[in-house]
């Protein structure tokens, strides 16, 4: 499997979806940039996660500061708690995180970089989040930290927003933003990093509902999963247990996928129940209880968190879509996105470069990208201009041929399948429309 990561990492930097940060300059472990294809599909995964939260008339959306006042974090408990064990190697000065090694490794101090035994230092708290200065002074009254959450901003704006939108309980505030943390390893290319983007939603409800609140949001995103082509085989639960249990959390799931690695978290389900709101209550001494019309008291709301994170969901689908087989003796590799993710939704190609025909894929390619990202391609034996298709994800292939020019109609070809339909060019919106939305998973079709 080791084999398919290295393929993925690879049609990654070679066709324009991820490349690693100042890679001129020798890279910037644990940080990535998004090339023309992977801000793309990043962007569909957001705006999919986006129109989920906020097309609904019980959520509203936030954009918090990523720099926050220095006692939120006190509050919040990240400047105690938010912490991983860090070792080092005495022989070959390599850091670890402590709880990454084998049971044997930890118990012989073994390195697993050197292998040398007894090498190991005793564990110590290493503190996760990034501090910088506010202002020209750099001392510590002007510290500050680069968020490792976007959490936090949606509960000190809470009663603005509840106020603001006239909201009452239950009701949820969402957000995307960047979140930082200082990793001891990064590893498993976007999985784990030091700068990533979170989609978060936090759902304020009564307290004593927050039960029935968090087993209807471990559904609603176990299912949102499904629905951006990401197969129920390949998803799991991993529930929180003991002192896995975050100091804040009631309970907590989360959704894992399988990756080529193994499983990894990509979503958190969490009931925070009031901790979040007592604590900011009782360190800033504002109030920040919800005035309930029925009862004529103040309530102190509970909280469901969902945390996605949106660079993971990305990998997850890079994983998923990739699949390689044999054609005609030939080897096809081809990303098997979903429609709605796909970076490039269609390709408008001419089957020559005469008779006009590149002058109607043209005018085709152009009224198609008012809703779609469409790419025109000329170049070179239809043949190869499909598997160049292929290998990005791209869903549907529009082909203008000599028949365009008699009937206006056009040969539309399916990724997956490589099926080919004659299609009507002034029709083409709905037909792409209704293959969208009737796709299924390959597996799951075939099933």
């Amino acid at each position: 499997m080791a084999d398919v990561m290295e393929k993925l990492v690879s049609l990654c930097k070679r066709k324009g979806f991820v490349f690693q940060s100042s890679e001129i300059y020798g890279g910037l472990n644990g940080c990535w940039d998004y090339g023309p294809l992977g801000v793309e599909l990043l962007r569909n995964i957001k705006e999919l996660w986006w129109r989920a939260m906020t097309s609904r008339e019980d959520i509203e959306g936030l954009d918090s500061s990523i720099l926050m006042h220095p006692r939120v974090w006190e509050a919040s408990g990240h400047v105690e708690n938010f912490t991983d064990p860090l070792v080092d190697c005495r022989q070959c000065k390599a850091r670890f995180r402590e709880d990454l090694l084998t049971d044997d490794q930890r118990t012989a101090g073994q390195c697993p970089v050197c292998g040398k035994r007894e090498v190991l230092t005793e564990p110590r708290a290493f503190n996760l989040m990034f501090k910088t200065f506010v202002g020209p002074v750099a001392d510590d009254s002007a510290r500050v930290f680069l968020r490792p959450e976007t959490a936090q901003g949606i509960f000190v704006n809470f009663l603005n927003v509840q106020t603001a939108m006239r909201q009452k309980l239950p009701f949820g505030i969402a957000q995307v933003g960047k979140a930082f943390r200082n990793e001891i390893n990064t590893r498993n290319f976007l999985f784990r990093t030091r700068e990533f983007e979170q989609m978060e939603m936090q759902f304020f409800v009564m307290p004593g509902t927050d039960a029935e609140w968090f087993a209807y949001w471990r559904q609603e995103r176990w299912d949102w999963f499904r629905q951006i082509g990401l197969p129920e085989k390949r998803l799991s639960w991993h529930e929180h247990l003991g002192d896995e249990l975050a100091h804040y959390a009631r309970a907590a799931f989360d959704v894992q996928y399988e990756f080529p690695f193994g499983p990894g978290e990509i979503e958190g389900i969490h009931n925070r129940g009031n901790f979040d709101l007592s604590q900011h209550e009782k360190v800033s001494g504002k109030a920040l209880r919800y005035f309930d019309e029925q009862s004529r008291a103040k309530v102190l709301p509970c909280v469901v968190e969902t945390s996605i994170g949106a660079s993971r969901t990305l990998m997850a689908c890079l994983a998923e879509a990739y699949h390689e087989e044999q054609v005609k003796g030939e080897n096809r590799v081809v990303m098997r996105f979903h429609p709605r993710v796909a970076p490039i939704k269609a390709a408008v190609l001419p089957l020559v470069k005469r008779d006009g025909m590149p002058d109607i894929a043209r005018q085709i390619a152009a009224t198609l990208r008012r809703r779609y990202a469409v790419f025109y391609d000329e170049g070179g034996a239809i043949g190869r201009r499909y598997r160049r298709m292929d290998e990005v994800g791209t869903p549907f292939c529009i082909t203008v041929d000599s028949q365009t020019l008699s009937d206006d109609t056009v040969t539309v070809r399916e990724r997956d399948s490589m099926a080919q339909e004659r299609v009507a060019a002034e029709g083409l919106g709905a037909f792409l429309e209704g293959r969208m939305d009737a796709w299924q998973h390959p597996d799951e079709a075939a099933a």
